[in-house]
């Protein structure tokens, strides 16, 4: 079955192409690699080094191939450079989508896989988070990733396009045997960033506020394994692919952990003493966000098998000393 991965150099969605193909798909990735590595597709993916605003570019691949899916990871995707750059965000994100499904209607392709985020539901105050959760996203980048949804829910209306919404928290670690990881420039993922502290490649991590209210002062998140989270995007497929019906599916472990926390479980798989710093709060970040998971886990029969926060940690750590500089090609 031939399938597209948009952005799949990137750092979740190279690890997309690589499952999938590891499954015996047979995969498309388009990316501009403005983010992306080339390094990091799969050589057995065949590659096509465009961005999916080009609608030329786009509709040739698509009449080159025969299509049952698109999975979608092509937007950009930082909170503080969003509220910063908001029409940056809503052209490369919003634009990008509808230049998508323009396309996917135009060849009759009618499933996608979509990666959105827990920034859609905004600054909440419960235990958990459900997708029942009305949204309210306090950034650009939250608001972006919503209307790219709601764009899917009228095309569904009005196209037949059948689309499975994949709410994310923070995703780690890196595929066994480090292959393959996670190498931004810059870098501002929180794992990685202490990870470079235990390197010896920063001197210390800064701590984005510690007046949270949260028990030690600082942001809790919900981690969840790359590995896991992709397994979850073929399970979406396949469930689609036997009839199901449209949904969105928040995907995370349903634990908290705090960036103390979070620094404290590094130090320990690192054996290194990590410096930290606190530092003011950044515009746009939420005090909590876990998630419930209970959705996808019973739809989907998805069943994460990295739920220790360690072992997250540990596979992202054997990356990093592998390849200390990332996949060198800057």
């Amino acid at each position: 079955m031939d399938v597209l991965v948009v952005g799949g150099a990137g750092y979740i969605g190279s690890h997309a192409v690589t499952q999938l193909i590891d499954k015996g798909y047979e995969v498309t990735v388009v990316d501009n690699l403005l983010t992306g590595h080339r390094e990091a597709v799969h050589p057995e993916a065949n590659f096509v080094l465009a961005d999916i605003r080009d609608k030329e570019v786009l509709s040739q691949v698509f009449e080159a191939r025969n299509f049952v899916c698109v999975f979608h990871f092509a937007a950009s995707s930082l909170v503080g450079e969003s509220v910063e750059q908001p029409l940056k965000y809503f052209d490369n994100n919003v634009t990008g989508m509808i230049s998508l499904l323009e396309v996917m209607v135009d060849h009759g392709v009618n499933k996608i896989i979509f990666s959105s985020t827990a920034a859609v539901y905004g600054d909440v105050d419960i235990p958990m988070i459900n997708e029942d959760l009305p949204t309210n996203p306090v950034n650009p980048y939250g608001l972006s990733k919503r209307m790219m949804e709601q764009i899917m829910e009228w095309c569904q209306e009005a196209y037949g396009m059948n689309y499975i919404s994949l709410r994310y928290f923070n995703v780690a670690g890196a595929l066994e045997g480090g292959n393959i990881g996670e190498d931004h420039h810059p870098e501002t993922h929180l794992i990685p960033i202490i990870l470079q502290v235990a390197n010896n490649q920063r001197e210390y991590v800064t701590i984005f506020g510690d007046d949270y209210h949260t028990p030690d002062g600082t942001c809790i998140r919900d981690y969840i394994h790359v590995v896991d989270l992709i397994d979850a995007h073929i399970k979406a497929y396949e469930y689609l692919n036997d009839g199901g019906q449209s949904q969105v599916f928040n995907l995370g472990s349903s634990q908290g952990f705090s960036v103390k926390e979070i620094v404290e479980a590094c130090r320990q798989v690192t054996d290194c003493c990590i410096p930290a710093q606190i530092g003011e709060r950044r515009e746009g970040d939420p005090a909590k966000l876990v998630a419930s998971s209970d959705k996808a886990r019973e739809i989907l029969g998805w069943q994460p098998q990295y739920d220790d926060i360690k072992k997250i940690i540990a596979s992202a750590w054997a990356w990093h000393q592998t390849r200390p500089e990332g996949y060198g090609e800057e």
